[in-house]
C-alpha cells in the first residue's frame, strides 16, 4: 500500500464518499431499514469495487508503481467474464435485500422510518432481537457463499485469461482447501467493514485499499499464476 499510497487513498476515498452519500441519502429519506440492510450487503459487491486495487497489486508485484489512471481505468477488467461475475454478485446483493425485507416484514407490522425508532425496535424488543439474529444467520450464510465464489475469482479474472465459471470453481476449491485461514480472513474482512460502518463508512478511505491489496496477495499465495486452471494450493 505504501508503494501506491496516494492513488490507494484516493481510490479508497472515492468508495468511502460514495458509500457515505448513499447511506446519508437513505437516512434523510427516512429509510433506516434500507440503510442497514444495504450496508450489511456491501460485502457482496465489494470484490467488483476493488478491481482497481487488484490492478494496483498486479503492477506492484511486477515491480511497477501504479498511477491513479492505472487503477481507475482498468482495461483488463472490461471483458465479458468480469461483467458476468459482477452481474452474479449484483443479483445476490438484490436477493439479499429482498430476504432482509422478508425477515423484517415477518418481525413487525410497523414500518420504522427513523433511525432512533428502528434502533429501539431492534435492540429493545424480542421481535427486533429475533430479527437481528435471523438476519445475521441468513445473511452470514449468503455472505460466506459470496465470499467463496469471489475471493479468488475476481482477481483471477483480472490476472488470467480464464472464464468466469472456471474462476468461480477455482475460488470455491481454494476456500475448501484452506477453510480455516479463509474463514479467519472472511471474519477479519467483516470486522474491518464493521469498523468502517462505525465511522459512517469514511473509514473505507484506508481500510478498503488495504483489504483490496491484501486480497491480491492472498490470491497470489493460493492460486498458481498462469497455469490454466491448476488446482489451488
Amino acid at each position: 500500500m505504501m508503494t501506491a499510497f496516494v492513488p490507494s487513498l484516493i481510490y479508497g476515498a472515492a468508495i468511502a464518499l460514495m458509500s457515505f452519500a448513499i447511506w446519508r441519502a437513505l437516512i434523510a429519506s427516512d429509510l433506516a431499514f434500507w440503510a442497514l440492510s444495504l450496508s450489511c450487503g456491501f460485502v457482496f459487491i465489494a470484490p467488483m469495487l476493488a478491481m482497481g486495487l487488484y490492478e494496483a497489486g498486479r503492477r506492484i508485484s511486477h515491480g511497477e508503481r501504479p498511477t491513479l489512471a492505472d487503477i481507475f481505468l482498468v482495461r483488463s477488467a472490461l471483458r465479458a467474464d468480469v461483467f458476468y461475475l459482477g452481474l452474479a454478485l449484483l443479483l445476490i446483493y438484490l436477493m439479499w435485500g429482498r430476504i432482509a425485507q422478508v425477515v423484517y416484514g415477518l418481525s413487525t407490522y410497523r414500518l420504522h422510518t427513523r433511525v432512533d425508532e428502528f434502533v429501539a425496535f431492534s435492540t429493545q424488543t424480542s421481535e427486533g432481537l429475533t430479527m437481528l439474529v435471523t438476519g445475521a444467520i441468513v445473511g452470514g450464510v449468503i455472505a460466506f457463499f459470496t465470499f467463496a465464489i469471489s475471493v479468488v475469482s475476481a482477481p483471477m479474472l483480472l490476472d488470467q485469461r480464464t472464464n468466469v465459471f472456471e474462476a468461480m470453481f477455482t475460488s470455491i476449491r481454494a476456500v475448501a482447501k484452506n477453510f480455516a485461514p479463509m474463514l479467519l480472513w472472511a471474519a477479519l474482512i467483516t470486522l474491518a467493514l464493521l469498523a468502517c460502518a462505525a465511522t459512517s463508512w469514511l473509514g473505507l478511505t484506508v481500510i478498503f485499499p488495504w483489504l483490496g491489496l491484501a486480497s491480491w496477495r492472498a490470491y497470489l499465495d493460493i492460486v498458481p499464476v498462469h497455469t490454466g486452471g491448476e488446482a489451488p494450493r
